[in-house]
């Protein structure tokens, strides 16, 4: 009799695709509910008595070796429970490796370490393969098992991978108890043939086990909950509605005029950005994709709201003073609907607190706390420019707001005219040992990809010769040199960023069917005399580097999005080659939708959404298994990356947002508090790049300076 409310227990070792390979399981077993742990959270003892509860176990991928006991904590003895205590498992990579060491396996190093590519599959047509036919599926491990011949576990299916490492298993049974794993990842998106068909496999023999033991499921209880936690996808408490009916809700004023001309930097210039003494921000779309670029109208009573990774408080801060203020709930707008933004939160979120949203330990003796973790600013009064249509969206959040009139009067009033720096680079040969061991953690399968950064620093006179802002008149250049779709000024004191992203990194529509949306970019080649799509197109789809790359950013957020929406995950671009300004670039384009009654990071509920910006800002760093990742960047990276690899952007008080990656930019710190002015200025910019299995060293650093090239002509130098 097939069990109606399968009950599954996946085990999480600290890996970044859990949440697909859960996503999976629903997909393929109806009507089944997952509870997700991590492989610490009980030892064996303490879970033991709560196995009877659930119908099988799913142990999910994870980073390092299953012969360390601090990387895979209580599966290894899952495989050795007493006959009374058995039940169906299925091991996805870690899990497979595990089962075969349980039982003698020989565990050892890949001699071509596979992470992101696509391997053709060979199986025996029986147990999990039954009635499937071909398989392409995704590989991401550096170890592998060989199995004991004629031994407790069997092989299932194999690779054939010719002179790199020969046949490597792929899948694997125990004889006689309910005990299936595979290698390989069925979650990924490249996966075919080997996904659902192998987890469905997997369920029938788990409920034809189940019938022949005559094996009871315990009905759940109070207790188990308690101890167990909450199912994945389960309903949140009941709360606040994520929107109102739109005639109860405050409405933006907004004057739309038809200025096709109209640029940002001018628009900028009036509303005084060439003050360096006070706030500013600008959003700016200076290159296709992008569309809308947003000029923040700041108060001296604008409130700004700073916080340091460690702090237990949030600094609230009107001017130069500091406040107290309530940041509970505030209303969700309603506003021009052609506009994306309508007033709300602009600003900067560091890489950091994405790393303390991991539970890594920061590296104190890196950390200046100079540039605060999070630095936002409320803006009531905004100019939207819209490129494509031309109109210019003139908005206030203050009822009846003489502003507006004003500033329709100055945008319509005819133009009046526009009116030797030390760098420090990375030191090379670190750059290059520091490449050396990030390689080394990849092929004793800590991780399948590093994003190493170094630091490089410019320090100039702080005076203009031609007078004003000397970050303006440095962020005009950086637009003028590399127009990106993604930029930025943003003047929050004491941080000056000046960025020229390409790269968004997560937007979210409004409510109450919100969409969240990502286009990661990973494989760029440059423009150049003979560079044509098609030579763009062989250059990168044709690269398994990048692909392998770009599919690895792919599973992460999709894991990442399966986390915070539930099951409404789809890849509606892989590995697309995009034209910009001034390179060609391989973009995939991932979108999740939230299940109805549900509450995800876009939420503007208790302080303006900021208890939900590291959960955002977490998925941002690319490396995979992230948590492991992190914690070996922690070791390597010489400096806090601090703005740098964070992102900036909004959040918009109808309940949407539109954040990009803090890349191909530069950032200033200025102590206001120094009461003799210093004469210099220090700007740090940032660049790195992906390091995996594939990497040469030497390319990698060729690859970090090109991205310098990109920021550097804003101070008026170059380097070689």
């Amino acid at each position: 009799m097939a069990i109606e409310t399968p009950r599954l227990l996946l085990v999480d070792s600290y890996d970044s695709f859990t949440f697909n390979l859960a996503s999976l399981c629903k997909q393929s077993i109806p009507n089944c509910i997952i509870y997700i742990i991590k492989n610490d959270a009980f030892t064996i003892s303490e879970l033991l008595p709560f196995l009877p509860f659930f119908s099988a176990i799913v142990v999910g991928p994870g980073p390092g070796s299953p012969e360390k006991d601090e990387d895979i904590g209580l599966i290894k003895d899952l495989w050795n429970l007493a006959e009374h205590s058995l039940l169906p498992i299925f091991g996805v990579c870690l899990g497979l490796q595990s089962l075969g060491v349980a039982y003698g396996a020989e565990l050892r190093r890949l001699d071509v370490v596979k992470h992101g590519q696509i391997s053709h599959i060979q199986h025996t047509g029986g147990e999990l393969f039954h009635g499937v036919g071909m398989v392409e599926a995704v590989r991401y491990h550096s170890l592998h098992v060989v199995l004991v011949k004629g031994g407790d576990v069997e092989e299932l299916a194999w690779a054939d991978d010719g002179a790199e490492n020969g046949r490597v298993v792929m899948a694997a049974g125990h004889r006689s108890k309910p005990f299936w794993a595979v290698q390989y990842h069925p979650e990924s998106v490249c996966t075919r043939g080997g996904g659902m068909e192998v987890i469905q496999n997997f369920w029938r023999l788990a409920q034809r086990w189940a019938r022949k033991t005559a094996r009871q499921i315990v009905p759940w209880n109070t207790s188990v909950a308690n101890t167990i936690g909450r199912p994945w996808l389960s309903s949140p408490p009941p709360s606040s509605p994520l929107s109102t009916p739109s005639e109860s809700r405050p409405a933006v004023t907004t004057q739309v005029l038809e200025m096709p001309s109209m640029d940002a930097a001018t628009v900028s210039e009036l509303f005084g950005v060439s003050d360096e003494e006070s706030p500013f921000v600008m959003l700016d779309s200076s290159a296709q994709p992008g569309r809308f670029s947003i000029i923040g109208s700041l108060m001296q009573t604008s409130l700004q709201i700073t916080y340091f990774v460690g702090d237990d408080f949030l600094t609230l801060r009107r001017g130069r003073h500091d406040i107290q203020e309530n940041l509970g709930r505030r209303d969700v707008w309603t506003g021009h609907p052609d506009t994306p933004f309508w007033g709300g939160l602009i600003g900067v979120l560091s890489y950091e607190l994405g790393v303390e949203s991991l539970d890594v330990t920061l590296t104190d003796g890196n950390r200046k706390r100079q540039h605060p973790d999070l630095n936002l600013i409320f803006v009531e009064r905004s100019v939207v420019i819209d490129s494509l249509t031309g109109h210019v969206f003139i908005q206030s959040l203050i009822p009846d707001d003489p502003w507006i009139s004003d500033t329709v009067s100055i945008l319509t009033k005819p133009a009046s005219p526009k009116l030797a720096p030390v760098v420090r680079l990375p030191d090379r040969c670190r750059y290059i040992a520091c490449i050396h061991e990030a390689k080394e953690r990849i092929f004793a399968g800590d991780s399948y990809e590093l994003c190493l950064t170094a630091r490089t620093s410019i320090t100039l006179p702080k005076v203009s010769a031609t007078g004003g802002s000397t970050s303006w008149r440095r962020y005009q250049t950086l637009r003028c040199k590399n127009p990106a779709p993604y930029s930025a000024y943003i003047r929050l004191h004491p941080t000056t960023l000046l960025s020229s992203s390409p790269e968004r990194f997560l937007s979210t529509s409004r409510p109450p069917h919100p969409v969240f949306h990502l286009r990661p970019i990973k494989g760029t080649v440059r423009k150049a005399p003979g560079i044509t799509r098609a030579v763009a197109e062989a250059a990168l789809i044709g690269s398994p580097k990048e692909v392998a790359e770009n599919l690895m950013i792919v599973d992460l957020i999709r894991h990442d999005l399966h986390a915070v929406v539930g099951e409404d995950v789809q890849v509606k671009q892989f590995c697309g080659v995009e034209e910009y300004e001034t390179v060609w670039q391989l973009v995939s384009v991932i979108e999740g939708r939230l299940e109805p009654g549900t509450h995800a990071a876009s939420d503007p509920d208790s302080q303006l959404g900021l208890a939900n910006a590291q959960k955002q800002l977490a998925a941002c760093m690319t490396g995979a298994p992230k948590k492991r990742s992190v914690e070996i960047l922690q070791t390597l990276e010489e400096h806090e990356r601090s703005i740098y690899s964070g992102v900036f952007g909004y959040w918009c008080v109808g309940g949407g947002s539109d954040w990009s990656v803090t890349i191909r930019s530069c950032f200033k710190f200025e102590d206001r508090s120094d009461t003799v002015p210093c004469p210099t200025e220090t700007w740090d910019l940032g660049a790195g790049g992906a390091i995996t299995a594939l990497s040469d060293a030497e390319a990698e650093w060729d690859e970090m300076i090109v991205k310098l090239k990109s920021t550097l002509p804003a101070f008026g130098v170059s380097c070689t």
